[in-house]
């Protein structure tokens, strides 16, 4: 316990999912957390549970403004933020040629621009306080390429390489940024449980080496890791959790 004590962190896409587990892991650990998310009601709820370590605020990742309101926010309630996890994200099931520009250009404006945003918005506040740590989530789609998810692939690579670009650019100033590479995760983004059942992803967790999707649990003691002081000479660097998805595929041979 106490990982994070004294730290301010800013999580977007914090309601649900991966976000909110991050976001409850982390004021277990002692930082104070800003969940930032379009979802109101679920973002206000999940604040009020972590009690006085944490607030909600609307966010509107793609929106240069709402990220000024946020820093504003963790600013006046928290102080400096020493934390950014850029978790926000969508996913578009399409193939390439199937898929419409407006529909690409969504996916870019959330999972890529927004990430651009939060580190514009939020790094010059982080290094005027001395420093800190940006976690972006990409996906194990910005490692590999992967069938059906065409907008969403380049988005995460793209995620990846702006993650090294800042990297660069802001080492001087005491900020480390690295990004996360979470495979097959069992989320409300990749899965309705009212009308997706798991055995759905039997045919893909099949073929990963561990034999079983992620849960939210996998993701976050990963994030918690790089915002901690224990990763304070890893900078620049892609840190996968998929359960082994990008290594290969282990029934390769089985003919």
């Amino acid at each position: 316990m106490g990982r994070l004590e004294g730290k301010v962190a800013i999580i977007s896409g914090a309601a649900r999912g991966q976000g909110a587990a991050e976001a409850e892991l982390f004021v277990r650990e002692g930082a104070q957390v800003v969940i930032g998310d379009i979802l109101d009601d679920a973002g206000q709820g999940l604040a009020e549970r972590l009690g006085e370590a944490a607030r909600f605020i609307h966010l509107d990742v793609t929106d240069e403004g709402s990220w000024r309101e946020a820093l504003a926010l963790t600013l006046d309630d928290f102080g400096p933020p020493s934390v950014l996890v850029n978790n926000a994200g969508v996913v578009h099931f399409s193939r390439i040629v199937d898929t419409e520009l407006e529909d690409l250009r969504r996916v870019l404006d959330i999972n890529l621009v927004g990430t651009f945003l939060g580190m514009k918005v939020v790094a010059p506040a982080m290094a005027g306080a001395g420093g800190g740590s940006i976690v972006n989530i990409s996906s194990s789609s910005g490692i590999v390429g992967f069938p059906m998810v065409g907008a969403y692939v380049s988005s995460k690579w793209a995620v990846r390489g702006l993650t090294k670009t800042a990297a660069l650019e802001l080492g001087a100033a005491n900020i480390r940024v690295n990004s996360v590479h979470p495979g097959g995760v069992d989320t409300p983004m990749t899965r309705d449980p009212e009308t997706t059942p798991l055995e759905a992803f039997e045919p893909f967790v099949r073929r990963l080496p561990l034999h079983r999707l992620g849960t939210v649990d996998d993701i976050a003691p990963l994030v918690l890791f790089l915002a901690s002081d224990e990763s304070s000479y890893c900078t620049g660097a892609e840190f996968v959790v998929d359960g082994g998805q990008t290594a290969g595929d282990p029934g390769l041979l089985d003919f």
